[in-house]
């Protein structure tokens, strides 16, 4: 029997998160799709109906999927239109103007680290990089930054977080609170015991993946304790299970009051790593489809009947034969039950390892105490998950209503159900017609760059690996080159994960075996300069270092060479060729079976190189290491 009054705990927000390049090919999505995909994520008491929404301060390096460019490349530069995430925002507000958002760098740029791979070799310096972005983000877009981190999942320093508050402070920014420090519970909340300068100046702890639980230290802080970064699983119905779980449970047996799901919608190459780990899909800019999986309605089961600044009842916990119970009250008379019984082999997470436990059909009896005698009925929303006979995601079902003189209701429960029973009536499960159906990636496609005031600094499809490709006004060519795509690092940032030496970005489909790929490359370094253009691809993300494919390199000193493997360590052939810096090639690269041949400008240079391995990938564009080269009439013929 479970009973509630009106006595409460800490109060409560569910946030959802959207990091590292993840939602890259969204920003490409056609009218009315775009606008669709975003309305299931953030229009209140439609879909997901998120309350919080977490993003990458871009930092120029590999941060799982792809690279974000930076607000600052250089010192002197600053630019707080690249990148998708102002945009990301701005539709969330559009939506939610009520909407928390949070920002966390990944990597940072290389001038911040002096020649050193170390983001806090000058304190000031770094926090007002991060100052700066989210004073530009009030500039020039009208967005108020709530929370800021610090370094995702990476070493935290004490006194780079007390810096960091007080050049917030001094701008003027005592409203942003900082969450600390985006890995583990420990050191941050011992740390936090022993400093109380530290202890001030932290307003929540945040830990990924805690799987439900906490620790004592955490909890003696009496800080927000929050699971920053979770979920990151496949979004299937054994995702939504890990879904369901964990938004009860970590806070009943952690007493984390918002969970964050790591990504917010897949909208990168399937292939790279973690596809499809977000709450949906949307990684078909070219035909316009997407698919509203799961995971978005059992975020609804709870975000569209509570609110921030609601709370927990005291009464919350564990289901007698298997899975897990909490209600919520807005302190006026309104009450959310979220009751979920989740087995344990359709709710595993992708991490970390969840112990066996069993969950059989049970009859619960719950009853309303206090000024929640008074209510006369509750309204139902209900999921099933599992036999595909038996599924339904978030239907309503008849309103639960309470007799007078009754001030309780029995239900029964099976496995893998999901019950929201509320005194709200205005949940909804919004749709649309039917997306487009899938398509592949076309296999014909070209860009000529010719865009005098792009709405994004990135051409749409590519996906940058290393380094930062943008669109460039090439002022020193009025002519055919005019405008272009630009690699812009000339120095490795700080980098967050292993970003190869060499800069790339891929584009296509990875399962292209047979491609002609045609492009003019600019390189701007002499001597030393090279840049490329390459086919089956197949690898990216945080794997990018061992990518292998077919490599067409030409280099400022009058060479070419071609590579079975991003690193340069495999050479399928060398040799001389008239090229030189400041000057305009066109490279063309086919692979067909067990063959490829490279020409320049239109002149074959070489001819029936044997390639073996691998059988597929994307095509990409790049550079020999971090420096400026041009890009421009890129073409790609797939034949198979």
């Amino acid at each position: 029997m479970r009973r509630w009054q009106t006595n409460v705990l800490k109060n409560h927000l569910k946030i959802i998160q959207n990091l590292e390049a993840t939602s890259r090919l969204l920003v490409n999505y056609p009218e009315p799709y775009r606008s669709q995909i975003l309305d299931y994520l953030f229009k209140p008491n439609f879909g997901a109906s998120l309350h919080i929404l977490k993003v990458e301060i871009g930092g120029d390096g590999q941060t799982t999927d792809g690279t974000e460019p930076s607000h600052m490349h250089y010192a002197l530069d600053e630019n707080y239109f690249r990148g998708y995430e102002w945009w990301l925002m701005k539709e969330a507000k559009k939506r939610n103007p009520n909407i928390t958002l949070m920002g966390l760098p990944w990597s940072f740029p290389g001038w911040l680290g002096k020649g050193f791979n170390w983001p806090y070799v000058n304190l000031q310096l770094t926090a007002y990089y991060v100052v700066s972005w989210i004073v530009g983000a009030k500039y020039y877009h009208d967005l108020d930054i709530d929370y800021i981190g610090i370094w995702n999942e990476r070493t935290f320093d004490s006194d780079y977080i007390k810096v960091l508050r007080r050049m917030l402070n001094y701008q003027g920014l005592q409203q942003v609170k900082i969450i600390a420090s985006d890995n583990l519970w420990e050191p941050i909340a011992a740390s936090m015991l022993l400093d109380p300068e530290l202890l001030k100046v932290i307003d929540v702890i945040g830990a990924h993946y805690p799987g439900t639980h906490t620790v004592k230290d955490a909890r003696l802080t009496e800080k927000k304790l929050w699971s920053s970064e979770d979920f990151s699983t496949l979004n299937n119905d054994v995702g939504a299970g890990c879904w369901a779980r964990v938004l009860n449970q970590n806070y009943i047996n952690g007493y984390m009051t918002s969970t964050i799901a790591w990504n917010l919608v897949a909208s990168y190459y399937e292939q790279l790593p973690y596809g499809r780990c977000g709450l949906m899909t949307a990684q078909e800019p070219w035909s316009g489809h997407y698919v509203v999986e799961s995971p978005i309605w059992i975020s609804a089961h709870t975000t569209q009947f509570t609110q921030p600044g609601w709370y927990y009842l005291k009464t919350v916990g564990h289901l007698e034969k298997g899975g897990s119970y909490v209600a919520l009250t807005d302190g006026l008379g309104n009450l959310t039950i979220i009751i979920e019984t989740m087995s344990h082999k359709h709710s595993k997470c992708i991490r970390p390892f969840l112990p066996y436990f069993n969950v059989s059909r049970q009859y619960a009896t719950f009853i309303l105490k206090g000024s929640f005698s008074e209510i006369p009925g509750l309204q139902v929303w209900y999921t099933k998950l599992g036999k595909p006979s038996e599924r339904f995601l978030f239907k309503q079902l008849d309103s639960l209503w309470l007799p007078n003189g009754s001030d309780s209701f029995t239900l029964e429960l099976q496995a893998d159900e999901l019950f929201t029973l509320t005194t709200l009536t205005t949940g909804t499960k919004g749709s649309y017609p039917l997306p487009p159906k899938s398509q592949p990636f076309p296999r014909i496609y070209k860009d000529d760059f010719n865009v005098d005031y792009p709405f994004f600094t990135e051409a749409p499809n590519f996906a940058d690996q290393t380094g930062v490709f943008e669109y460039f006004t090439n002022m020193e060519d009025p002519g055919e080159h005019r405008f272009t795509l630009r690699q812009v690092l000339n120095q490795r940032p700080i980098t967050w994960a292993a970003d190869a030496y060499n800069t790339i970005s891929v584009i296509g489909d990875y399962k292209w075996s047979n491609v002609t790929i045609k492009c003019d490359v600019y390189i701007e370094t002499p001597q030393t300069g090279g840049v490329f253009i390459a086919g089956r691809v197949n690898k990216g993300g945080i794997l990018i270092r061992s990518a292998r494919g077919v490599f067409f390199w030409i280099f400022a000193n009058g060479t070419y060479r071609v590579t079975g493997d991003l690193a340069g360590w495999m050479i399928y052939a060398l040799g001389q060729a008239d090229i030189r810096a400041k000057k305009w090639y066109t490279l063309t690269l086919t692979i067909k079976g067990h063959f490829s041949s490279g020409m320049l400008n239109g002149k074959p240079l070489w001819t029936n190189v044997p390639v073996n391995f691998p059988k597929n990938g994307w095509a990409a564009i790049g550079t020999h290491f971090f420096e400026f080269a041009q890009f421009d009439n890129f073409y790609v013929e797939a034949m198979g």
